[in-house]
């Protein structure tokens, strides 16, 4: 059994997300990404269905995207501000590696789909520790593009939806602990009364 001072558990009580646009070189090369996915895979999926997958994005394609996106947006929002468009343009260019994850659904399975998408935000907590233990920082949005079909369209193809963007980077400064939740507002043992 792990306890506090097991190297595992303070690596996993240290993780955080960083914010993708202070995010700076290094990034993971193409042999780390590679484990970095690998790992992230080795999530619960109950029926072994992987319904999800990873589509990596090379800085050499951030404009592309970056243009998809915007494009997208004006699309649906076309007097859209200058700030909102220039908002999304630097979306796609953040951090050194990005990784977009998406929920792939099997309708034809007999496994829930609620089942089926929990192991798609599972996969993407585990891309987050995966990235920590390899010495990155990884930060997981969503958003506006996350959302929309004509994004998603640029990787996939509904049933499937966009699950995150996974950014992974160095961080360019102290990343800050944030509040967490007290273990008695959120843990309570069944059959006993709550205060």
């Amino acid at each position: 059994m792990l306890n506090d001072t097991t190297t595992p558990t303070r690596l996993l009580a240290t993780r955080r997300s960083g914010r993708p646009r202070d995010m700076i070189a290094p990034g993971p090369d193409a042999a780390q990404l590679d484990a970095i996915l690998a790992i992230a895979a080795r999530t619960p999926d109950h029926g072994k269905l992987a319904p999800w997958r990873f589509v990596v994005v090379p800085g050499d394609r951030r404009d592309d995207l970056a243009r998809v996106i915007t494009s997208a947006y004006l699309a649906e929002r076309p007097q859209a501000a200058r700030l909102e468009i220039d908002a999304l343009d630097q979306f796609a260019r953040q951090a050194p590696a990005l990784v977009v994850i998406l929920s792939s659904p099997r309708p034809d399975s007999h496994i829930p789909m609620w089942e089926q998408e929990l192991s798609a935000g599972a996969v993407c907590m585990n891309l987050l520790h995966a990235a920590h233990a390899m010495g990155f920082v990884g930060g997981w949005l969503t958003g506006w593009a996350a959302y929309s079909d004509a994004v998603r369209d640029a990787f996939g193809a509904s049933p499937e939806r966009v699950a995150g963007f996974m950014f992974i980077g160095s961080p360019s400064k102290t990343i800050e602990e944030r509040q967490r939740p007290e273990s008695s507002n959120i843990v309570s043992i069944w059959g006993s009364q709550k205060g």
